[in-house]
């Protein structure tokens, strides 16, 4: 397949997944009850998504085991390259370089989307938020991830925080 080819196939699959993805979180919001419920699923949904993912993105990249939080960065930012057609800027490192900043001026989730005023404590994104805790839990690493700044919520960019929480141990399948 050529570049331009593998290009409007990314295209086309980030165009598909905005306009479903709309669609899912409409329906999630006609089936709880609160807000607070929908944030909850949507978060599990992405962190479901991201114990998955890990696997398709190692296999494709052959990438080997992350070496720090600049190299974990580095990684997140190309996964979102390769399956969401955009490239975050990687900012905002604490000093101590343990937490960093994804910021994208276009989110491609974001597009065409509106909230209400009634639904201003919506993390429409947070599916986001799950798929990174997910994936970096799959390869041993508990992170924390929130929203600092949103596009939606009337910011210039959407801005996720990102911060390195604790190594985890590897346990065989049935270990305590």
């Amino acid at each position: 397949m050529s570049r331009q080819s593998r290009f409007e196939v990314k295209k086309v699959n980030a165009e598909l997944l905005t306009l479903t993805y709309g669609a899912l979180v409409t329906q999630m919001l006609r089936d709880f009850e609160n807000v607070e419920d929908v944030n909850k699923q949507l978060e599990r949904l992405g962190y479901n998504m991201g114990m998955r993912l890990i696997e398709d993105y190692l296999s494709k990249t052959n990438s080997s085991r992350c070496l720090d939080m600049r190299d974990t960065a580095d990684k997140i930012q190309a996964a979102f390259r390769m399956y969401l057609n955009v490239q975050p800027t990687i900012s905002n490192w604490a000093a101590s370089g343990d937490e960093f900043s994804l910021i994208f001026d276009n989110n491609p989730l974001t597009e065409f989307v509106e909230l209400p005023s009634d639904l201003t404590n919506l993390r429409y994104c947070g599916i986001i938020n799950g798929c990174i805790r997910g994936a970096l839990e799959m390869v041993q690493l508990e992170v924390q991830c929130w929203f600092a700044q949103d596009q939606l919520k009337g910011d210039s960019s959407t801005e996720i925080r990102v911060k390195f929480i604790r190594k985890l141990d590897d346990q065989m399948p049935g270990e305590d």
